[in-house]
């Protein structure tokens, strides 16, 4: 099959990965495995200067990678170096959006270089979503490959970037849950981390939001809080234009169950909730910026 028949290429053997951290630090331990992790899978693999931090350390700022020039120079180094074929961010954290007004969206928007990662990686997804680029919010390996109960995620995101994702694929299927409700929609598939989507708003980044499958996740965001954010984008008049809900895991703190069922039988628009996607486990790769069904009833997610 031809590469243009795709929807995301496959990622051939041989293929150059860059491995970036535009947001938070790996612990230690987690970085020196990764570069031979992508080896035994047939890619060519470069940590970015990122991925070491800083010589001069960062003081109170210490939740970033590195600083902001270097995190900002790798984002442009792994999208414009030819020799990558892919973009992986090393593990999520906190530090993307301090580099959006700085980022050059114009080197951006004329690569289709796949991006990999997920969590702070929110904000970047957006940016590929408004140039009409795929990209996958799927695990990372310093803070999921190699963890205990990671490897069929991780064995699922190999799986997916050997074999790419054309029309008619069918992303995964999630077991009935009682906050789904409706029929089917379709829309581009959009979001992220609830969190770092709702940063978002007000900003020239976020992505159109109109007719969109909208997927959101967290992690170690108390119940009020999912409250705050579901009454954000309420009042921003996002949940009124979607046109579905993808909900994923809620992990990391006092379950959210009774604040989504506050909140989610009220919009108009069908919900899929359970989908298997986020910072739980499982934890299975999904792309964003790419048109998908959404079938309630089936509990499925189909590419169109």
């Amino acid at each position: 099959m031809a590469e243009s028949e795709f929807l995301i290429p496959p990622l051939r053997p041989g293929a150059g990965i860059a491995v970036i951290a535009p947001a938070g630090p790996p612990k230690p331990g987690r970085l020196d495995p990764v570069e031979g992790w992508l080896r035994e899978r047939g890619y060519r693999a470069q940590l970015l200067p990122s991925c070491f931090g800083s010589a001069q350390g960062l003081g109170p700022l210490d939740f970033l990678a590195a600083p902001d020039a270097v995190r900002l120079a790798d984002v442009h180094t792994a999208f414009g170096d030819p020799q990558f074929d892919a973009v992986l961010a090393l593990r999520g954290g906190s530090g993307c959006i301090r580099l959006m007004d700085g980022i050059d969206l114009g080197l951006l928007a004329h690569t289709r270089k796949l991006l990999i990662g997920y969590s702070d990686l929110t904000v970047l997804h957006a940016l590929r979503t408004q140039a009409d680029i795929p990209s996958l919010h799927a695990p990372m390996p310093a803070s999921d490959w190699g963890m205990p109960g990671s490897d069929a995620d991780t064995n699922a995101l190999f799986a997916r970037l050997a074999s790419g994702w054309k029309a008619g694929d069918l992303v995964g299927q999630a077991a009935p849950h009682l906050l789904s409700h409706g029929g089917a929609a379709r829309g581009r598939l959009i979001g992220g981390n609830l969190a770092m989507f709702c940063a978002l708003l007000g900003t020239p980044y976020l992505p159109a939001v109109d007719g969109t499958l909208l997927f959101i996740e967290d992690i170690s965001e108390e119940p009020y809080r999912v409250d705050r954010m579901l009454s954000q984008l309420r009042l921003a008049g996002v949940l009124n234009r979607i046109a579905g809900l993808l909900v994923g895991s809620f992990s990391g703190a006092e379950s959210p169950d009774a604040v989504l069922a506050d909140h989610l039988p009220r919009l108009r628009c069908p919900v899929l909730a359970g989908w298997p996607s986020g910072h739980g486990q499982p934890n299975r790769p999904l792309p964003l910026g790419v048109m998908a069904e959404m079938d309630v009833v089936a509990g499925t997610l189909t590419l169109c």
